[in-house]
């Protein structure tokens, strides 16, 4: 990788795979990581994809020391706003963007392209790697995450608040119809500490939200 490939963002939502990512970027590439780059829903108040609250990710990010810019976007408008983020990045003199996807091909074309219309370049550390590779490194490394969202028609909001280790590996094994990483939104999980942070997040756990499809556990940094 060229000098000036080193600088990079990732493409973050809070969770186990952007966050794997992200370590495997630093520790196999020598990648700093300069931002973390979270997309909200319209109103701003939570994340677009896993409805984690700001408040939630800012502590998060704080935790690991690296600078979060959180966007607004409608659905419509989110490639729009996405690539403002990426333009803003580029005159910092970042060059790469870190995304999390692991086999979904429309995803990698998407942030590919995005990218390069950006002028910056893509890499996905955990493209086609195993599942089970996969859960085996976050758990052996020493990353914590607990589950914040669930699609039930995949899985019942029993699931939520359950804690991202090898019984939750073990019971995932008996749901063969749900992707064990959750590649196709199953569920979605909030890390709050591993080898990337300087100090764990503190958090409380609230009430079960359900939300048309899905349901969320609402989940607000300890003490406020």
């Amino acid at each position: 990788m060229s000098q000036n490939h080193r600088k990079a963002f990732v493409s973050w939502s809070g969770g186990k795979d952007s966050m794997l990512a992200c370590y495997n970027a630093i520790k196999n590439d020598g990648i700093e990581i300069a931002y973390l780059l979270n997309m909200l829903s319209e109103n701003g108040t939570h994340s677009r994809s896993h409805h984690l609250s700001v408040a939630m990710l800012k502590a998060q990010a704080e935790a690991m020391k690296i600078p979060i810019m959180q966007r607004q976007a409608t659905w419509g408008g989110y490639e729009e706003e996405f690539k403002k983020a990426l333009t803003f990045f580029k005159k910092d003199g970042i060059q790469t963007g870190v995304f999390g996807d692991i086999d979904v091909q429309e995803h990698r074309d998407w942030v590919e392209r995005v990218c390069s219309e950006s002028g910056l370049s893509a890499i996905l550390p955990l493209w086609q790697r195993s599942r089970e590779s996969l859960m085996d490194e976050f758990i052996a490394c020493g990353f914590k995450a607990v589950i914040v969202t669930v699609k039930l028609e995949c899985m019942g909001a029993e699931w939520l608040g359950r804690q991202l280790d090898r019984q939750f590996v073990e019971d995932m094994r008996r749901l063969p119809q749900v992707d064990l990483c959750g590649e196709n939104g199953e569920y979605h999980t909030f890390v709050y500490d591993g080898p990337i942070f300087k100090v764990p997040v503190e958090f409380s756990a609230g009430e079960k939200i359900r939300i048309k499809t899905h349901c969320f556990l609402d989940i607000a940094p300890r003490g406020r």
